[in-house]
């Protein structure tokens, strides 16, 4: 945390700055355009929910793709292996999403109008199917950023639209039929999705499919391992 946060000015204070600063400009400029969000009445709420619920495989995957390349000076001590510097970061990540979740959440929901039943079970869940799917990503993105740096140009042109097509400032079940099925392709957009549901009663997130987002969790963690016990390695020697 201190290496990470340490050097900026304001240090852990920037966490909070950029989910802040979204749900900000999310809400400022719907609220401009529209009366009301898609679900509630609280603009800020709508935005936070889907752009932190996004942020549990976002943030993650960005953190975790460069752990073994970002700590090589570590793994020159014999009892450090590769796979601990993705097991301290999932950690100081998840952690440190959490925490941002609960402070902007939570300040948002007591300032309110009307008053906002929370149900925990769906938002732990998405919790754990974002991050789980993030880990994934991450093992297998760091042999093969390693192996092949062109795949590193081109992951990051293929995955750059993923926060327009995840249902951060839309709902996947509004739209019609053909995007919706085009869209629910995505597990992420299922993930915001039941994130919502913790915080929306009344949402019933029709087309939502929890069994599709736990076979993609566990097909890219199967993929990401195997790739990472293979190349432990050459992980090492890079």
């Amino acid at each position: 945390m201190s290496t990470r946060f340490g050097a900026k000015p304001g240090g852990y204070l920037w966490a909070f700055l950029d989910p802040v600063s979204h749900i900000v400009f999310l809400s400022v400029i719907f609220m401009a355009i529209a009366h009301m969000p898609p679900l509630g009445t609280s603009f800020p709420l709508f935005f936070a929910t889907g752009y932190i619920g996004f942020q549990f495989y976002q943030a993650m995957a960005g953190y975790l793709n460069s752990a073994v390349s970002g700590n090589k000076a570590l793994l020159s001590y014999p009892s450090v292996a590769p796979i601990d510097t993705v097991a301290a970061r999932y950690a100081l990540q998840l952690v440190t999403t959490a925490i941002v979740a609960i402070v902007v959440l939570g300040y948002i929901v007591f300032t309110v109008r009307h008053p906002v039943s929370i149900h925990l079970p769906p938002i732990l869940e998405a919790i754990a199917a974002a991050s789980l799917i993030a880990l994934g990503i991450g093992l297998a993105n760091t042999v093969l950023f390693i192996m092949y740096p062109i795949y590193e140009k081109l992951y990051g042109i293929i995955t750059r639209p993923l926060f327009l097509v995840s249902g951060v400032f839309f709902l996947p079940d509004s739209l019609p039929p053909i995007a919706k099925d085009v869209i629910l392709f995505n597990p992420l957009a299922h993930i915001v999705m039941q994130f919502r549901t913790g915080f929306y009663p009344q949402y019933r997130a029709a087309g939502y499919d929890g069994f599709y987002v736990w076979c993609v969790a566990a097909s890219l963690m199967f993929v990401g391992l195997v790739l990472f016990t293979s190349c432990r390695a050459r992980l090492r020697d890079r």
